[in-house]
């Protein structure tokens, strides 16, 4: 299976909280919310296209119980997410949890890099990270995405957890698929090709 990481994260990198205030207020973290004012349509559309693809989610312990906590309950039947959230395999990367409460669920201990690559080995489409921030960049680092999708608001912050955060190992991406929303979110879609490149300026005519 190919592992694609989707993050929702602010201009100055914050992916902490989108949807809402009391969402995630660990650290003291007070202003969640930031995604739902641009949030729109065409959002809406392209995020079910990339649900569309995945075989099973793979969630951090923190995500997982607080997917656990909120997905269950949306009932609605024109809801275009929960229906597979719901029911898409779950797999849990964690040191604390022996069992999952939100079915169907597997626990996976012990290095996250080697269970995470025993996984990504069997077949199938994509294995979706969803939030997750600290395992998704964990796995990045590790050469093990394959595709690095953002939804980045036009908003700064100012504070909360980062999705990237230095020291990491370096990540080459590729930009393959881009699109702006009427409300100002970036859609972005990347492949991951290897480790960053870098090179040496020599004027700009090289480039022309």
């Amino acid at each position: 299976m190919r592992i694609a990481l989707t993050e929702f994260v602010t201009l100055d990198g914050v992916s902490q909280g989108p949807g809402s205030p009391a969402e995630d207020t660990t650290g003291g973290f007070t202003r969640g919310g930031w995604l739902v004012p641009y949030m729109d349509e065409l959002f809406v559309r392209r995020a079910s296209e990339w649900l569309d693809l995945a075989d099973g989610l793979l969630l951090g312990r923190r995500t997982y119980e607080a997917f656990a906590r909120d997905w269950p309950r949306i009932t609605d039947p024109a809801d275009p997410f929960a229906g597979r959230m719901n029911s898409l395999p779950k797999y849990v990367v964690t040191s604390t949890l022996t069992e999952g409460t939100w079915q169907p669920a597997t626990v996976l201990r012990g290095d996250p890099v080697q269970t995470v690559a025993e996984l990504k080995a069997r077949p199938g489409r994509e294995l979706q990270i969803h939030g997750s921030a600290r395992l998704g960049a964990a796995l990045l680092g590790a050469g093990l995405v394959d595709t690095l999708r953002l939804v980045v608001a036009p908003t700064v912050i100012g504070s909360g957890r980062r999705l990237l955060t230095h020291p990491s190992p370096p990540a080459g991406l590729r930009l393959v698929q881009h699109k702006a929303t009427a409300n100002g979110l970036l859609l972005l879609q990347y492949e991951t090709v290897g480790t960053a490149p870098v090179g040496e300026y020599e004027g700009v005519t090289a480039f022309i």
